[in-house]
């Protein structure tokens, strides 16, 4: 995938039945389905049962099963419940007629409230004073990883400038937090918000475990710790657009038990919190 037109293909299912989609997937460097993927399909799904203009304001899920890059995935949405102000959809994403994730997301009219928010941090790099995946590949290619170079030379619909940039080779503890700035590749304008809402929840599965592993920097790296999703929740609070990079903010509370749990808040340039995230993930140090 190389822009955003690529990743609007891959979120929008094909029905099979009412309540039924179909969706294939895209690989971005690892050797089974990207987590992000199936949220946003997952999402696609339920957001295609709603009829009554309700806005997705959470969802909650489990990674149950490594997903195959080569075999469809069947996403079956329950229409759990219809109330007078919100909608819960279920959604269970199946290969081969064996579960590998369910998906619960809550659906609300849009009502005016009070609100309130964090700020984001002060003294925050600028993208423009900040290198890409694209351009640390360029420079440093030769010399990072090669797990890492093999990730970095993936076509990816976003492009990511880390705040941070961490050295692989400096074997030292790091402080549990990361920021990264993301942008869609191509036009990303008039998009609805249900969509704009499946492609947040794609980008937010990356990066988000880098927190907890920096913890632990001076031992444990991508190359000799196995990683993986194990849950991943996330809350929507305000329309944005994709016409500028966003920040995502990242810390990690805690590590323990082979499992890394961190939380980020994503802003737009200016500012505004859209979304907040919480995952654990599987963090094992591999013999």
């Amino acid at each position: 995938m190389t822009d955003v037109t690529d990743l609007i293909e891959l979120i929008a299912l094909k029905e099979i039945h009412p309540a039924q989609f179909e969706g294939f997937s895209k690989t971005v460097g690892s050797p089974n389905v990207f987590g992000g993927q199936v949220l946003a399909q997952a999402l696609n799904a339920a957001a295609r049962t709603i009829s009554n203009k309700r806005v997705l304001h959470s969802m909650h899920s489990y990674f149950l099963e490594a997903g195959d890059l080569e075999l469809p995935i069947i996403y079956t949405v329950n229409i759990t419940r219809d109330g007078g102000s919100f909608s819960v959809r279920r959604v269970t994403a199946e290969q081969n007629d064996v579960t590998i994730f369910i998906l619960s997301a809550s659906f609300q009219n849009q009502e005016e409230g009070h609100n309130h928010q964090i700020s984001m941090a002060e003294g925050i790099k600028q993208p423009e004073e900040l290198m890409g995946w694209s351009e640390i590949l360029e420079q440093f290619g030769e010399v990072i990883p090669k797990k890492m170079k093999s990730f970095l030379e993936v076509d990816r619909p976003v492009e990511f400038k880390p705040v941070e940039l961490v050295n692989p080779f400096n074997s030292e503890d790091l402080p549990a937090f990361t920021n990264v700035w993301f942008k869609l590749k191509g036009d990303a304008s008039h998009l609805d918000l249900a969509l704009k809402q499946q492609i947040l929840t794609y980008v937010s599965d990356y990066n988000i475990l880098a927190a907890a592993m920096n913890r632990h920097a001076s031992k444990a790296h991508w190359g000799n710790t196995q990683t993986a999703s194990l849950d991943h929740s996330m809350w929507y609070f305000r329309d944005f657009d994709f016409d500028d990079w966003m920040l995502y903010s990242m810390e990690s509370p805690n590590a323990s038990g082979a499992r890394g749990f961190a939380k980020g808040n994503i802003f737009t340039r200016d500012g505004k919190l859209v979304a907040s995230v919480a995952q654990e993930g599987l963090m094992r140090p591999k013999n």
